[in-house]
């Protein structure tokens, strides 16, 4: 389930249980702005692999989302889905200026322990706020150095759209 925040939907744990009824796999992609709903989802057994982006280290969260957040919130989904017996990843997308080095060891140490962190290519197109559209993506070497800045917090990290 992904599109927008599929956790702001109320009907969505019928949705699941009808999918979950003809023995299907149900992933769901989240911002985790809502930690109590994603447990609920989790207790019933209606999901069996989440994806979550984190954004940016706390203190820049509502820079990176856009909007005010509720970091405890989401410092809480991540804790609840680290906890929990599920397959997972939790993911940033690198975009150029919004996050350095000290920022990606910041999110290392927040999601430490975790099974698999994806470092996400920032692609310029279709962006909400034009200006992001005129920034240049990391190169591969960037996102490398990156990616081995979070090996010791977690135990598997990826870089996607490379």
């Amino acid at each position: 389930m992904t599109g927008g925040e599929p956790l702001l939907h109320k009907d969505l744990d019928s949705l699941l249980r009808f999918i979950k009824k003809r023995d299907l796999l149900v992933k769901i992609d989240t911002n985790g702005s809502f930690p109590s709903r994603l447990d609920e989802l989790i207790r019933e057994k209606l999901v069996d692999w989440v994806a979550m982006d984190v954004k940016a280290p706390m203190e820049k969260y509502a820079e990176a989302a856009g909007a005010e957040v509720d970091v405890e919130g989401i410092k809480e989904s991540i804790t609840l889905i680290k906890k929990s017996n599920l397959e997972y990843l939790f993911r940033t997308t690198m975009v150029p200026g919004l996050l350095d080095e000290g920022d990606i060891e910041k999110i290392g140490q927040l999601c430490e322990g975790a099974k698999m962190f994806q470092l996400q290519q920032f692609i310029p197109k279709d962006t909400l706020d034009e200006h992001f559209q005129q920034k240049t993506p990391y190169s591969e070497k960037k996102l490398r150095a990156f990616a081995a800045i979070l090996e010791p917090f977690v135990h598997r990290v990826r870089i996607e759209g490379l």
